[in-house]
């Protein structure tokens, strides 16, 4: 079923953060009345997160409201204030590798905090919600690409642990309550505003300084390296469309559907940069899977979008971003 779209008025979650801020930008400039939410944690740079709110506070159609998802009286008064049509929640504490040293941060905010919004919209009835999950889900699965259809029953981290548990959450709440629900499992997001903490960030902040930079599995592990505007796109195509079952529940992969190994993406940054890495060629890390690989057929039928933008191209157009907004020479 479609959704009257350019009416609504949105909620996005995590406003601040990379997927967030850019889905927010586009809405915008389409003249959609966003309301964002974040709760500006330190996970990585704050001064990064507040210069993406800065881009979005020149519209006037948006506003911000500084909240924690895990403040359940806030969340219950924001729903029952604001009357969303449209909900995209994209907050949650993310890294595979930090849920190891830091794993009530994911309860809190991956699971608590996705109750609350869920909660809001069981007592403020929305046309949709549109929930961020992950390709970490699929775990250690050998069969490639990976399909929504495929079991799910043993994630590797406990992030992807908290990223499944949001599905079968979405779907409960789907199922009791008649709540149109829709879960995306993105694969490897990147470009412009990117997160600091994401490999080719860290790349290339570090070869600009000649420093090593740490090359997993000798380099040997491939990525569906999805670059942000195309997952924008998805989402969008994603939210006008509710889903038709009973109960009213769907799942996607949004991927590029062309993995890309490691070493490849560091020889395009190389040419991208004009500066050779210095590469540091180690084992495996613990919580990390060998490949991600999207299965997009079910994306492209039901709602004619597939993600395309060339790994070339992406990674030029985030070097170029670095450059400007860091300035390094």
């Amino acid at each position: 079923m479609s959704v009257d779209f350019f009416s609504n008025k949105i909620l996005v979650t995590g406003a601040a953060g990379f997927i967030g801020f850019h889905l927010c930008k586009y809405l915008l400039q389409k003249n959609h009345p966003v309301v964002g939410i974040d709760n500006l944690n330190d996970y990585y740079d704050v001064s990064l997160k507040k210069a993406r709110l800065k881009e979005l506070e020149i519209f006037d159609k948006f506003h911000f409201h500084l909240i924690d998802l895990t403040h359940e009286e806030k969340i219950n008064h924001l729903f029952e204030q604001e009357k969303f049509d449209i909900v995209v929640n994209l907050a949650a504490q993310a890294g595979v590798r930090y849920s190891l040293e830091n794993p009530h941060a994911y309860i809190n905010s991956n699971l608590v905090g996705f109750l609350n919004i869920l909660e809001g919209c069981r007592h403020n009835p929305v046309k949709h919600l549109v929930f961020a999950s992950s390709s970490s889900v699929y775990g250690m699965n050998s069969k490639i690409p990976f399909s929504t259809n495929d079991p799910v029953d043993y994630p590797i981290s406990l992030y992807a642990a908290t990223k499944r548990s949001n599905e079968l959450m979405a779907y409960t709440y789907s199922h009791l309550y008649n709540i149109p629900c829709t879960g995306l499992r993105f694969f490897t997001v990147y470009g412009p505003w990117g997160r600091p903490d994401m490999a080719l960030f860290l790349f290339t902040k570090a070869i600009l300084k000649g420093e090593k930079i740490p090359v997993f599995n000798y380099g040997k592990m491939q990525r569906d390296f999805t670059y942000i505007d195309d997952i924008v796109l998805g989402i969008e195509k994603v939210m006008e469309k509710t889903p038709s079952g009973i109960p009213p529940y769907k799942l996607y992969n949004i991927g590029n559907n062309q993995p890309v190994e490691l070493l490849y993406l560091i020889e395009v940054l190389e040419k991208s940069l004009g500066k050779l890495a210095v590469k540091e060629l180690l084992p495996m890390q613990q919580g990390d899977v060998l490949t991600t690989y999207a299965d997009v057929d079910e994306l492209i039928h039901d709602v004619q979008f597939s993600p395309n933008t060339p790994i070339e191209v992406g990674v030029q157009n985030f070097v170029h971003w670095y450059y400007d907004y860091y300035n390094p020479n």
